[in-house]
């Protein structure tokens, strides 16, 4: 056993699968995590996107690929004889764990987005996913000089301030006791019926980011209280974190992360 998996498994080791029990009815199905109703207020944190400082913009990822293949300089992606670059769009999107991609790059707020686009960061009616944006996008593929959210997965930075706020929201701070669900989806399981479920601190939260069973932060981590919950969907690009009002305000005038309210999804 690796050195990181002694450190997950003494400070958030695996506790029965019934922890989700409340959660299952509450909520119903968690297969790409358990998305709770308001409690009673709720939020959604969007993943970070970024720009390139010098772009470029007229030129999406596919374009790019297909020039890329064009010259020799990339070689097709062939699985089980089908050539997936002749079927399938590079989006420039990716799933799982993110991060600032490094100098030249600024974060890209969706509000800001929003405004360059003339629409809304999350239309009417529709969950913060691949279908937002869709006239910043040339024929489904981003522009190169942009790196968009992340899918099924908090992006580090965004992780790591969320964090903050619910320890400085949380009575018990640090110390509060929380379970963390991972997906099997998130785990590349088959099995479904032994669900992933971890049990430590708050303030040992940041191992569960990096932690090897999975490339995702969790689908879930709620406070063993119930006073608070999140939920990161494996399909979605953004976190609903359901609880009090005051926790909600904090997130919603927060500095740093980017929170809104979808009252069609609270």
């Amino acid at each position: 056993m690796s050195e990181e998996s002694n450190l997950m498994s003494s400070l958030w080791p695996l506790v029965p699968s019934r922890a989700t029990d409340w959660l299952l009815e509450l909520c119903g199905d968690g297969l790409t995590g358990f998305m709770p109703p308001a409690m009673p207020d709720a939020a959604w944190v969007l993943n970070a996107m970024y720009e390139h400082e010098h772009g470029p913009a007229d030129i999406s990822y596919h374009e790019y690929r297909q020039a890329r293949l064009a010259d020799g300089s990339a070689l097709p992606h062939i699985v089980a004889g089908i050539d997936l670059d002749a079927v399938v769009v590079d989006t420039g999107g990716g799933l799982g764990r993110a991060q600032h991609p490094g100098p030249g790059w600024r974060r890209l707020r969706w509000a800001e987005l929003a405004r360059r686009t003339g629409g809304p960061a999350v239309p009417d009616g529709l969950m913060p996913s691949y279908r937002c944006f869709p006239s910043a996008k040339k024929e489904g593929s981003w522009p190169l000089g942009m790196v968009p959210p992340a899918e099924g997965s908090l992006d580090r930075e965004t992780w790591n301030r969320l964090i903050a706020i619910l320890t400085e929201r949380s009575p018990a701070g640090p110390d509060t006791r929380c379970l963390a669900y991972y997906s099997p989806l998130v785990l590349g399981f088959t099995d479904y019926d032994n669900l992933h479920v971890r049990a430590g601190r708050l303030g040992d939260a940041e191992i569960l980011y990096d932690q090897s069973e999975a490339d995702f932060s969790p689908s879930n981590l709620w406070a063993d209280d119930r006073s608070w919950v999140l939920c990161t969907d494996y399909d979605l690009w953004a976190t609903k974190i359901a609880g009090p009002p005051a926790l909600i305000n904090a997130l919603l005038n927060d500095f740093e992360i980017e929170a809104v309210r979808l009252p069609w999804a609270h």
